[in-house]
């Protein structure tokens, strides 16, 4: 298991998270995981959820689509736009999830991950500021760093059995 160290919580007034973690593998590898749908596809999302499809087309304006099941069998999509790709080093991106009837996000997060070596392995940090979410929303607000967590704990296991 990675070494676990959550920097900081939501917060209602800032709304954002940034989450640290050291893998026990080279840089190029977590990045690669990030960056090519069979790997995130097997990683993305919370525990107990699978990827039903998952699309990358890793470059500025560059889209992302994954869809996410629950173990009860709901369908959860979310899309984003690449702003930002500096292999091995940095991505940022925009993902939006909870799609009203119309189409339009709930949900809007903007992504920053940098990857740094660290002693042969590679140190992880996430930056997750939400730039609008719906009241609705509210609930997956408070999970999202739990949610990440969990998500990257599923990335531990795959690059450990790489």
């Amino acid at each position: 298991m990675p070494e676990k160290n959550s920097s900081s919580a939501t917060q209602p007034a800032t709304r954002e998270a940034t989450i640290t973690r050291i893998f026990d593998a080279p840089r190029a590898l977590v990045f690669k995981a990030w960056t090519n749908p069979n790997h995130m596809a097997q990683w993305w999302g919370p525990k107990g959820f699978t990827n039903r499809s998952c699309e990358l087309d890793v470059r500025p304006g560059g889209v992302i689509r994954i869809e996410m099941v629950t173990p009860d069998g709901t369908a959860h999509p979310m899309t984003g736009v690449f702003h930002e790709i500096v292999e091995p080093e940095r991505l940022v991106f925009t993902s939006r999830a909870f799609f009203d009837k119309d189409g339009n996000p709930k949900i809007e997060v903007r992504n920053t991950v940098t990857f740094e070596d660290h002693n042969g392995k590679t140190k992880l940090t996430v930056k997750i500021v939400i730039v609008r979410a719906a009241p609705e929303v509210e609930r997956a607000v408070a999970g999202m760093e739990q949610g990440w967590n969990q998500s990257l704990d599923r990335l531990a296991q795959l690059l450990a059995n790489a």
